[in-house]
């Protein structure tokens, strides 16, 4: 019994093997854009979930007066907040295009 244990551990590899050779070309510009993109999505996302659930509180007003103005409201900043969201990322294209460092990809020029 000792030596079928000893043959199935012997095939057994409990090291870690190639687990993190995709983090070899991690760089600090690719994080920063990873971070600026991941950011972006999020806000994006948080406010479409508050334009949804504005409207779902309108849906379930029943008229109510006070009901439907939070509810207005609420989309209303919602829409602003995705407005100023879509600005941001207007305007970091616009730098990337002007200034070649861009924000989305970034890659951060040398002197030669």
């Amino acid at each position: 019994m000792r030596e079928l244990i000893k043959a199935a551990s012997a095939q057994i590899k409990l090291a870690p093997q190639d687990t993190f050779s995709a983090l070899g070309g991690l760089t600090i510009e690719g994080v920063i854009s990873g971070l600026v993109r991941l950011l972006l999505v999020i806000v994006v996302l948080v406010f479409f979930f508050i334009l949804v659930l504005g409207g779902v509180r309108w849906i379930t007003s029943r008229g109510d007066k006070a009901e439907v103005e939070g509810a207005r409201n609420q989309i209303t900043h919602a829409l602003i907040g995705l407005a100023i969201i879509f600005v941001a990322w207007a305007i970091i294209q616009l730098v990337g295009t002007m200034f070649g460092v861009e924000l989305l990809n970034l890659t951060i020029p040398t002197f030669t």
